[in-house]
Order: structure tokens, then sequence, then C-alpha cells
């Protein structure tokens, strides 16, 4: 678990890491440099859940010896689907990270909703209903690795 205190705002009781693949832990279906290490340093303290439908087909591939559960989604209603699995996990206890239109319901969802401006862009309602904007995917799990950079972004 993770508690992060957060002045002026909330703390934050943290169980689980749930993202995105596509867009957010990669591109064009491959894991971008860096992410596979923070995973690996957060995994102690966080269970991590990569959602993704899959669209390149190699989810399976490049998430392979990290400590991640991998759950694929159907290609339909996939912010319902994304939604209703953090909602099994108990929103208050997660972190949700993604970058895509599909994530916004997720990032609302979560106790902290972190919204990704990379390569792919980001659409603009799901960074409307994020708490924090990041410009990477290795910037966001730093947030949470590092949990004051957090708090100074988040207090009141």
């Amino acid at each position: 678990m993770l508690t992060i205190d957060i002045p002026g705002w909330k703390t934050l009781a943290l169980e689980h890491l749930v993202l995105d693949f596509n867009g957010t832990l990669a591109l064009d279906g491959r894991l971008l440099p860096g992410v596979r290490e923070r995973l690996d340093g957060l995994a102690p303290t966080l269970e991590i859940h990569v959602l993704t439908a899959d669209t390149f087909g190699s989810v399976q591939e490049q998430m392979r010896n990290t400590a991640c559960k991998v759950f694929v989604i159907p290609a339909s209603e996939q912010a319902r689907a994304k939604a209703a699995y953090l909602k099994n996990l108990g929103p208050s206890g997660c972190v949700a990270v993604g970058n895509g239109r599909n994530d916004a319901l997720m990032l609302q969802a979560a106790a902290l909703g972190i919204a990704l401006l990379q390569e792919e862009g980001a659409a603009p309602g799901t960074m409307a209903v994020a708490d924090v904007v990041s410009r990477s995917v290795c910037d966001a799990l730093d947030l949470l690795a590092h949990p004051l950079r957090l708090s100074a972004t988040l207090r009141g």
C-alpha cells in the first residue's frame, strides 16, 4: 500500500495501479523505454493492472516478466469495461493512468487519476477529469515513486 497525505485535499491509501497499455505504457504496441524498470520498482507497493483491447496484439509479449496483471478487454465498450474493472477493485484504493477517451471514466472514478500527454496525444475530456496531467508515463510513475512530488502538485 502507498499512503500519501496531500495537505488541503485528502489522504490517499492506494493499493492498485491501473494503467492503459497503448498510448500509455506503449507506443504502437511496444513498451516505452524506462517503463519496465519503474513498474518493477512500484510492484512491491502497489498491485499493478494493465487494461487493454490489445490493438497491436503485443501486450502479452511486451508485459512478459513484469509484476503486472494483464486484462484484455473487448474492443467495444472499452470505457465501460475499464471503469467496471476499477470499480471491482474498489476505486478509493486505485490510481489510474491513461490518455485516451476510453480512459476518462476510469480516471474519474479512481481516487487519483493521472492523464498523460505523450506521442499519441490525449483526449481533452480525459485531461479534464484527471487530478494530474503528466507529460510522460515515466513522469507519472515517478510521482508515485516519489510521493512528495505528487503532494506538492495537489496540495491545497
